[in-house]
């Protein structure tokens, strides 16, 4: 057996030995820099959710892919430019990186063009890191409700990459707080080291990338 299914369902295996009722959550499986002979076997064991950061990548790896497994989901996970927009829309499936209102609008007309609704997530700033993307925590009531009357964008959650500096614990919970309060879905957070406690704080998807595929080069 391929090792990436393997890790895949050790990853499911320890899900379900510390939550056993979780029936909505996704694994988003993270296959940015690994080529598609490391895919395939993922596809074949009938796994369906996949995360790119970079939409070039993205387009040469899936384009072909995604005419012949019409049930695959593509995530775009990375961040995404305003001019990359009208390449990634065709192609993904859900968004997790919404991070301003130029980039917010840019979608809303794209989506009109080719008639698509993808499902999408507000990355926040959760730690008001100036070096970070995503909305600060202030400025996301006025930012969402933009998104949702005047662009009719489909916003199903928040999204969020916490700091490295302090335990994620407390940023989690923040994030689940602010989802409950403004009545949103989906909560995309947790990656290969601290899935357990982002699904712990209510996350429906995890991006999972090295502890399924492994070490990038």
């Amino acid at each position: 057996m391929h090792k990436s299914i393997n890790n895949l369902a050790l990853v499911k295996e320890q899900i379900k030995t510390n939550f056993n009722h979780l029936s909505n959550l996704k694994v988003i499986a993270v296959s940015k820099t690994f080529p598609v002979s490391e895919i395939e076997p993922l596809i074949k064991s009938g796994h369906t959710h996949f995360g790119e950061n970079k939409v070039q990548e993205a387009v040469d790896k899936w384009t072909n892919i995604k005419k012949t497994h019409k049930n695959l989901k593509l995530h775009m996970i990375g961040k995404l430019q305003t001019n990359k927009v009208k390449y990634a829309v065709p192609l993904f499936d859900y968004i997790h990186s919404l991070d301003n209102i130029k980039l917010a609008e840019r979608i809303a007309k794209e989506q009109e063009k080719i008639k698509r609704n993808l499902k999408i997530f507000i990355q926040v700033n959760i730690g008001d890191e100036p070096q970070k993307n995503g909305i600060l925590v202030n400025d996301l009531e006025i930012f969402l409700k933009s998104c949702i009357e005047e662009l009719k964008l489909n916003i199903i959650g928040l999204m969020c990459i916490p700091p490295q500096s302090k335990p994620v614990i407390e940023y989690f919970k923040k994030m689940n707080e602010l989802n409950k309060f403004f009545d949103l879905k989906e909560l995309s957070m947790g990656m290969s080291q601290d899935y357990l406690d982002a699904i712990n704080y209510g996350s429906t998807f995890v991006r999972i990338g090295s502890k399924i595929f492994g070490q990038r080069d």
